[in-house]
Protein backbone atom coordinates (compact mmCIF):
# COMPACT_ATOMS: atom_id res chain seq x y z
CA UNK A 1 0.00 0.00 0.00
CA UNK A 2 0.68 3.66 -0.72
CA UNK A 3 -0.15 6.45 1.54
CA UNK A 4 0.07 9.79 0.20
CA UNK A 5 0.85 12.33 1.60
CA UNK A 6 -1.55 14.40 3.57
CA UNK A 7 -0.44 17.84 2.51
CA UNK A 8 -2.53 20.44 4.74
CA UNK A 9 0.43 21.67 7.26
CA UNK A 10 -2.28 23.08 9.94
CA UNK A 11 -4.35 19.25 9.70
CA UNK A 12 -0.95 17.54 10.21
CA UNK A 13 -0.20 19.73 13.12
CA UNK A 14 -3.50 19.08 14.87
CA UNK A 15 -3.33 15.38 14.10
CA UNK A 16 0.17 15.30 16.06
CA UNK A 17 -1.53 16.45 18.68
CA UNK A 18 -3.93 13.89 19.53
CA UNK A 19 -3.75 10.65 21.00
CA UNK A 20 -3.28 7.80 18.61
CA UNK A 21 -6.33 6.02 17.04
CA UNK A 22 -7.10 3.23 18.56
CA UNK A 23 -9.97 0.67 19.46
CA UNK A 24 -11.05 0.06 22.92
CA UNK A 25 -13.21 -2.47 24.55
CA UNK A 26 -15.12 -2.22 27.61
CA UNK A 27 -17.73 -4.49 29.60
CA UNK A 28 -20.61 -1.86 31.72
CA UNK A 29 -23.46 -2.86 34.11
CA UNK A 30 -21.48 -5.84 35.40
CA UNK A 31 -21.64 -7.60 32.12
CA UNK A 32 -24.65 -6.89 30.80
CA UNK A 33 -23.03 -4.61 28.24
CA UNK A 34 -20.61 -4.57 25.90
CA UNK A 35 -19.00 -1.16 24.50
CA UNK A 36 -16.55 -1.04 22.27
CA UNK A 37 -15.77 3.22 21.77
CA UNK A 38 -12.75 4.04 18.62
CA UNK A 39 -11.11 6.65 17.78
CA UNK A 40 -10.16 7.69 14.19
CA UNK A 41 -9.31 11.02 13.18
CA UNK A 42 -6.04 9.45 11.47
CA UNK A 43 -7.60 6.84 9.84
CA UNK A 44 -10.41 8.98 8.36
CA UNK A 45 -8.20 11.83 7.34
CA UNK A 46 -5.63 9.20 5.60
CA UNK A 47 -8.16 7.75 3.81
CA UNK A 48 -9.29 11.13 2.58
CA UNK A 49 -6.04 11.44 1.30
CA UNK A 50 -5.88 8.04 -0.21
CA UNK A 51 -9.09 8.20 -2.44
CA UNK A 52 -9.22 12.08 -2.95
CA UNK A 53 -12.44 12.51 -1.35
CA UNK A 54 -14.53 16.31 -0.74
CA UNK A 55 -16.53 17.01 2.26
CA UNK A 56 -19.84 14.83 1.23
CA UNK A 57 -17.71 11.58 0.45
CA UNK A 58 -15.43 11.70 3.39
CA UNK A 59 -18.45 11.95 5.22
CA UNK A 60 -19.89 9.16 3.98
CA UNK A 61 -17.22 7.21 4.12
CA UNK A 62 -15.45 7.95 7.15
CA UNK A 63 -18.93 6.52 8.81
CA UNK A 64 -18.53 3.20 7.12
CA UNK A 65 -14.75 3.23 8.39
CA UNK A 66 -15.54 3.68 11.70
CA UNK A 67 -18.32 1.11 11.61
CA UNK A 68 -16.53 -1.42 10.54
CA UNK A 69 -13.56 -0.66 12.05
CA UNK A 70 -16.20 -1.21 15.21
CA UNK A 71 -17.25 -4.36 14.53
CA UNK A 72 -14.57 -5.97 13.60
CA UNK A 73 -14.10 -5.85 17.70
CA UNK A 74 -16.15 -8.67 17.63
CA UNK A 75 -13.73 -11.46 15.84
CA UNK A 76 -10.21 -12.44 16.58
CA UNK A 77 -6.82 -13.66 15.08
CA UNK A 78 -6.68 -12.61 11.66
CA UNK A 79 -10.37 -12.76 11.08
CA UNK A 80 -12.19 -10.03 9.50
CA UNK A 81 -15.76 -7.90 8.74
CA UNK A 82 -17.04 -7.25 5.36
CA UNK A 83 -19.47 -4.42 5.43
CA UNK A 84 -21.42 -3.80 1.68
CA UNK A 85 -24.17 -0.96 1.10
CA UNK A 86 -26.18 -1.63 -2.02
CA UNK A 87 -28.10 1.48 -2.65
CA UNK A 88 -30.45 3.23 -5.31
CA UNK A 89 -29.50 6.47 -4.75
CA UNK A 90 -26.35 8.80 -5.25
CA UNK A 91 -23.85 7.03 -3.18
CA UNK A 92 -24.50 3.53 -4.76
CA UNK A 93 -22.58 1.76 -2.78
CA UNK A 94 -20.26 1.53 -0.22
CA UNK A 95 -17.69 -1.66 0.43
CA UNK A 96 -15.30 -1.52 3.63
CA UNK A 97 -13.37 -4.38 4.96
CA UNK A 98 -11.62 -4.24 8.98
CA UNK A 99 -9.49 -6.93 10.14
CA UNK A 100 -9.51 -7.81 14.14
CA UNK A 101 -6.05 -6.49 14.38
CA UNK A 102 -7.26 -2.97 13.59
CA UNK A 103 -6.79 -2.54 9.74
CA UNK A 104 -9.60 -1.16 7.89
CA UNK A 105 -9.86 -0.27 4.15
CA UNK A 106 -12.98 0.24 1.72
CA UNK A 107 -14.39 2.74 -1.21
CA UNK A 108 -17.11 4.89 -2.64
CA UNK A 109 -19.02 2.74 -5.63
CA UNK A 110 -19.32 6.67 -7.10
CA UNK A 111 -17.17 9.31 -6.26
CA UNK A 112 -17.58 12.18 -6.27
CA UNK A 113 -21.09 11.37 -5.42
CA UNK A 114 -23.32 13.13 -7.69
CA UNK A 115 -25.18 16.01 -5.44
CA UNK A 116 -28.69 17.13 -7.05
CA UNK A 117 -28.91 20.14 -4.09
CA UNK A 118 -26.24 20.77 -1.46
CA UNK A 119 -26.45 18.32 1.28
CA UNK A 120 -28.28 20.35 4.25
CA UNK A 121 -27.12 18.85 8.06
CA UNK A 122 -26.33 15.63 8.34
CA UNK A 123 -29.34 13.45 7.08
CA UNK A 124 -27.73 11.24 4.27
CA UNK A 125 -31.42 9.63 3.46
CA UNK A 126 -31.54 10.82 0.05
CA UNK A 127 -28.00 9.91 -1.14
CA UNK A 128 -28.46 6.34 -0.11
CA UNK A 129 -32.44 5.78 -1.25
CA UNK A 130 -33.57 2.12 -1.38
CA UNK A 131 -30.58 -0.87 -0.45
CA UNK A 132 -29.72 -3.26 1.17
CA UNK A 133 -26.88 -4.00 4.13
CA UNK A 134 -24.49 -6.83 4.00
CA UNK A 135 -22.30 -7.87 6.62
CA UNK A 136 -19.83 -10.96 6.47
CA UNK A 137 -17.68 -12.50 8.79
CA UNK A 138 -14.15 -14.33 7.56
CA UNK A 139 -13.25 -16.18 9.83
CA UNK A 140 -9.35 -17.83 9.44
CA UNK A 141 -9.73 -21.48 8.08
CA UNK A 142 -13.66 -21.30 7.15
CA UNK A 143 -14.41 -22.30 3.49
CA UNK A 144 -17.22 -19.82 3.52
CA UNK A 145 -18.04 -16.45 5.34
CA UNK A 146 -21.12 -15.91 7.97
CA UNK A 147 -23.32 -13.48 5.64
CA UNK A 148 -26.36 -11.47 6.74
CA UNK A 149 -28.23 -8.72 5.07
CA UNK A 150 -31.12 -6.58 5.58
CA UNK A 151 -33.09 -4.10 3.99
CA UNK A 152 -32.23 0.20 4.88
CA UNK A 153 -35.28 1.65 6.07
CA UNK A 154 -33.66 4.37 7.63
CA UNK A 155 -30.81 5.85 5.49
CA UNK A 156 -28.58 6.30 8.37
CA UNK A 157 -25.57 3.78 8.19
CA UNK A 158 -25.62 3.90 12.37
CA UNK A 159 -29.39 3.24 12.60
CA UNK A 160 -29.61 0.27 9.77
CA UNK A 161 -26.77 -1.49 11.87
CA UNK A 162 -27.83 -1.75 14.84
CA UNK A 163 -31.30 -2.87 12.62
CA UNK A 164 -29.14 -5.53 11.29
CA UNK A 165 -27.87 -6.86 14.69
CA UNK A 166 -31.35 -6.97 15.90
CA UNK A 167 -32.70 -8.71 12.66
CA UNK A 168 -29.92 -10.83 12.47
CA UNK A 169 -28.86 -11.21 15.64
CA UNK A 170 -31.39 -10.59 18.11
CA UNK A 171 -29.22 -8.53 20.09
CA UNK A 172 -30.49 -4.79 20.86
CA UNK A 173 -27.26 -2.50 19.41
CA UNK A 174 -26.85 0.83 18.95
CA UNK A 175 -23.63 2.59 16.96
CA UNK A 176 -22.60 6.39 16.86
CA UNK A 177 -20.50 7.59 14.41
CA UNK A 178 -19.06 11.05 14.58
CA UNK A 179 -16.88 12.69 11.78
CA UNK A 180 -16.78 15.85 12.88
CA UNK A 181 -15.61 19.00 10.24
CA UNK A 182 -14.62 22.55 10.99
CA UNK A 183 -15.08 25.72 9.01
CA UNK A 184 -12.96 24.57 6.45
CA UNK A 185 -13.81 21.40 5.70
CA UNK A 186 -11.07 19.83 7.70
CA UNK A 187 -11.55 16.71 9.48
CA UNK A 188 -10.86 17.45 13.06
CA UNK A 189 -12.38 14.74 14.85
CA UNK A 190 -13.85 10.67 14.25
CA UNK A 191 -14.78 8.03 16.68
CA UNK A 192 -17.84 6.03 17.37
CA UNK A 193 -19.42 3.78 19.77
CA UNK A 194 -21.03 0.12 19.09
CA UNK A 195 -22.92 -0.73 22.05
CA UNK A 196 -24.85 -4.54 22.41
CA UNK A 197 -26.53 -6.22 25.38
CA UNK A 198 -25.16 -9.21 26.31
CA UNK A 199 -27.37 -12.74 27.28
CA UNK A 200 -29.80 -12.21 30.20
CA UNK A 201 -29.22 -8.06 30.34
CA UNK A 202 -32.24 -6.86 31.86
CA UNK A 203 -34.94 -4.75 30.71
CA UNK A 204 -34.07 -1.81 33.73
CA UNK A 205 -30.59 -1.88 32.29
CA UNK A 206 -31.49 -1.59 28.61
CA UNK A 207 -34.09 1.12 29.07
CA UNK A 208 -31.78 3.58 31.27
CA UNK A 209 -28.55 2.61 28.45
CA UNK A 210 -31.36 3.79 25.75
CA UNK A 211 -31.98 6.78 27.89
CA UNK A 212 -28.91 7.60 28.18
CA UNK A 213 -27.52 7.14 24.52
CA UNK A 214 -30.60 9.90 23.35
CA UNK A 215 -28.30 12.58 24.78
CA UNK A 216 -24.30 11.16 23.87
CA UNK A 217 -22.10 14.37 24.02
CA UNK A 218 -20.61 13.74 20.25
CA UNK A 219 -18.10 11.50 19.89
CA UNK A 220 -16.38 13.35 16.93
CA UNK A 221 -16.67 16.33 18.62
CA UNK A 222 -14.64 14.94 21.41
CA UNK A 223 -12.04 13.17 19.47
CA UNK A 224 -11.43 16.78 17.93
CA UNK A 225 -10.82 18.49 20.95
CA UNK A 226 -8.00 16.04 21.67
CA UNK A 227 -10.48 13.36 24.65
CA UNK A 228 -9.07 9.93 24.27
CA UNK A 229 -11.69 7.68 23.25
CA UNK A 230 -11.24 5.62 26.58
CA UNK A 231 -11.40 8.82 28.73
CA UNK A 232 -14.89 9.76 27.35
CA UNK A 233 -15.98 6.37 27.58
CA UNK A 234 -15.13 6.37 31.44
CA UNK A 235 -16.80 9.72 32.08
CA UNK A 236 -19.84 9.19 29.88
CA UNK A 237 -20.69 5.71 31.06
CA UNK A 238 -19.44 5.88 34.66
CA UNK A 239 -22.99 5.64 36.18
CA UNK A 240 -23.08 1.93 34.80
CA UNK A 241 -19.79 0.79 36.75
CA UNK A 242 -16.89 0.40 33.06
CA UNK A 243 -14.81 -2.35 33.05
CA UNK A 244 -11.73 -1.94 30.31
CA UNK A 245 -11.37 -4.94 28.74
CA UNK A 246 -8.72 -4.76 25.40
CA UNK A 247 -7.04 -1.48 23.32
CA UNK A 248 -6.02 -2.49 19.91
CA UNK A 249 -4.01 0.19 17.43
CA UNK A 250 -6.34 1.38 14.44
CA UNK A 251 -5.44 2.62 11.21
CA UNK A 252 -5.90 3.00 7.54
CA UNK A 253 -4.05 0.06 5.58
CA UNK A 254 -4.35 -2.54 3.07
CA UNK A 255 -2.21 -5.57 2.19
CA UNK A 256 -1.66 -5.01 -1.58
CA UNK A 257 1.80 -4.08 -3.16
CA UNK A 258 3.41 -3.72 -6.29
CA UNK A 259 4.72 -7.22 -6.15
CA UNK A 260 1.03 -8.64 -6.16
CA UNK A 261 0.09 -6.67 -9.20
CA UNK A 262 3.18 -7.94 -11.22
CA UNK A 263 2.14 -11.95 -10.45
CA UNK A 264 -1.29 -10.78 -11.55
CA UNK A 265 0.12 -9.37 -15.11
CA UNK A 266 1.93 -12.50 -15.23
CA UNK A 267 -0.93 -14.32 -15.44
CA UNK A 268 -3.15 -12.58 -17.65
CA UNK A 269 -4.03 -14.37 -21.02
CA UNK A 270 -1.47 -14.23 -23.93
CA UNK A 271 -4.12 -12.22 -26.13
CA UNK A 272 -4.24 -9.21 -23.06
CA UNK A 273 -0.86 -9.44 -22.61
CA UNK A 274 -0.31 -8.59 -26.75
CA UNK A 275 -2.79 -5.86 -26.32
CA UNK A 276 -1.25 -4.01 -23.52
CA UNK A 277 1.86 -4.52 -25.34
CA UNK A 278 0.37 -3.24 -28.75
CA UNK A 279 -1.16 0.12 -27.02
CA UNK A 280 2.45 0.89 -25.94
CA UNK A 281 1.08 3.72 -23.68
CA UNK A 282 3.79 3.71 -20.49
CA UNK A 283 4.08 3.52 -17.50
CA UNK A 284 1.32 0.98 -17.33
CA UNK A 285 -0.54 2.31 -14.48
CA UNK A 286 -2.71 -0.53 -11.74
CA UNK A 287 -4.94 0.94 -8.76
CA UNK A 288 -6.22 -0.37 -5.91
CA UNK A 289 -10.14 0.01 -5.41
CA UNK A 290 -9.58 -0.69 -1.61
CA UNK A 291 -7.40 2.49 -0.69
CA UNK A 292 -6.08 4.24 -3.81
CA UNK A 293 -2.84 3.23 -3.94
CA UNK A 294 -1.34 2.87 -7.65
CA UNK A 295 1.33 1.21 -9.16
CA UNK A 296 3.55 2.26 -12.39
CA UNK A 297 5.33 -0.28 -14.40
CA UNK A 298 7.62 1.04 -17.04
CA UNK A 299 7.75 -0.96 -20.57
CA UNK A 300 10.63 -2.89 -19.88
CA UNK A 301 9.37 -3.89 -16.37
CA UNK A 302 6.18 -5.58 -18.42
CA UNK A 303 8.51 -7.26 -20.90
CA UNK A 304 10.31 -8.62 -17.96
CA UNK A 305 6.94 -9.27 -16.27
CA UNK A 306 5.51 -11.27 -19.62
Amino acid sequence: MIKKKIEDGQLLEHLNGLPEDCRQVFLLADGQIRLTGLSGTTLVNQMRANHSLGVVETLVLGQAYIASGLMASSVKGNDRIQLAVECGGPIGGIYTEAWACGAVRGYLKNNPIELKKPLEGRNLDDLFGPGFITVSRILEGSKTPFTGQVMMEYGDLARDLAMYYLKSEQTPTMFSLGVHFDNSGRVTGAGGLFIQAMPGCSEEVLQTLQDKSAALPSVGLAMSKGQDIKDYCTEVFADFGVQHLSKEVLGFSCPCNKKNYAVFLHGLPKEEKDAILKDNRWPLELSCFNCGSTYSFSEEEIREIF
